[in-house]
């Protein structure tokens, strides 16, 4: 599965974000909206992570996906 896969889909993968990132609130998945660079962004707030950290956790959890 590619990004733009996730992007098209987000309504369905929304939950499986929601399941990994539980601090995620409805409003966030929403503005999120498919975009990894906002799904970041929003894992920092939430979490407090280092752009790093995030990127490395999305990245981690994508590798999961069928």
């Amino acid at each position: 599965m590619d990004w733009n896969r996730i992007e098209g889909n987000w309504n369905e993968v929304k939950g499986k974000v929601k399941q990994n990132w539980a601090k995620l609130t409805d409003d966030d998945l929403t503005a999120i909206n498919g975009r990894r660079d906002e799904l970041e962004g929003r894992l920092q707030k939430r979490y407090g992570y280092a752009k790093d950290q995030a990127r490395k956790d999305v990245d981690d959890w994508f590798s999961t996906l069928p």
